[in-house]
């Protein structure tokens, strides 16, 4: 591999997705308010079990068919075979729990009771849904950031970055393979970037994307869920197995870049990622 430059636009900003509920569908936006914690609303509920352990598709593959919607007032909940919900945006109140994610500890709100018996019944199992109050501070890991950093409750940074260049070489050789090509979606990155070499992002240290640097701190080790249908919740061996192949670090397939942003502000598609510094 080739490292990126250390000045001038690396590419631009081709896409941004909001996940309003941790393992549910995406949403892609135009423009996103980043906040503290990364892109508003994003991660900001999380299904947890009985005991208070969050859920993820790595457990249960249906939340991919779980569409939160954000509205102007409320956020809507939909599944097929279900009728939708919805829990006002602004709402504080409720009930509060510790849930588990990770290894980290977390104060929650409890949606209210119909809520979890909507997920109870579409998941087939006893679950709440969480929402992280404003002012609780779950720390991103100091040995990759700052002590300032926040996230929701997303697994472990505020932002991932992927390439679309580094998707579309990895279906070239998919499809080499007789398989088919897949979507970004399986991958579930806040900022997709266009213009750029595959695998540039690996390449990237501090870049600037519209008006907000961004310390890119850690390769994303990719888990099962890259190998779930995103739109029917079946799940296979791709794109694990092929990526296996020339993706491995030690003992894990590596696929896009986590990140940090050093403040609030405005994204857009159509934003040019420029260079502060490479390695």
């Amino acid at each position: 591999m080739t490292p990126a430059t250390t000045t001038g636009t690396l590419g631009w900003v081709g896409a941004i997705n909001v996940y309003p509920i941790k393992s549910a569908k995406g949403s892609p936006l135009a423009r996103g308010a980043v906040t503290a914690t990364g892109l508003e609303y994003d991660r900001r509920w999380l299904v947890v079990d009985a005991e208070g352990v969050f859920l993820s598709q790595r457990e249960q593959p249906r939340l991919c068919l779980v569409t939160p919607t954000v509205g102007v007032a409320d956020l809507t909940i939909a599944a097929p075979g279900m009728q939708q919900i919805a829990l006002p945006l602004g709402e504080e109140g409720g009930d509060r729990r510790r849930v588990r994610i990770w290894d980290d500890e977390v104060e929650a709100v409890v949606a209210p009771g119909p809520v979890g018996a909507w997920f109870s019944e579409f998941l087939g199992g006893r679950y709440q849904l969480v929402r992280m109050p404003a002012p609780f501070v779950r720390r991103v890991d100091p040995e990759y950031a700052a002590s300032s950093d926040r996230v929701g409750f997303a697994d472990a940074f505020p932002f991932l970055i992927i390439a679309q260049a580094s998707l579309d070489d990895l279906n070239a050789r998919l499809v080499a393979q007789g398989e088919v090509a897949l979507p970004m979606n399986r991958f579930r990155p806040n900022l997709v970037i266009d213009g750029c070499p595959p695998f540039a992002e690996d390449w990237w240290s501090r870049v600037r994307i519209g008006d907000i640097g961004f310390r890119v701190v850690k390769p994303c080790a990719r888990c099962v869920i890259t190998t779930t249908d995103q739109a029917t919740g079946h799940t296979g061996h791709e794109p694990l197995r092929t990526l296996a192949g020339y993706r491995r670090v030690g003992n894990k397939v590596m696929f896009g870049q986590n990140a940090c942003h050093d403040h609030e502000g405005t994204l857009r598609v159509g934003d040019a990622v420029t260079a502060e510094t490479a390695i």
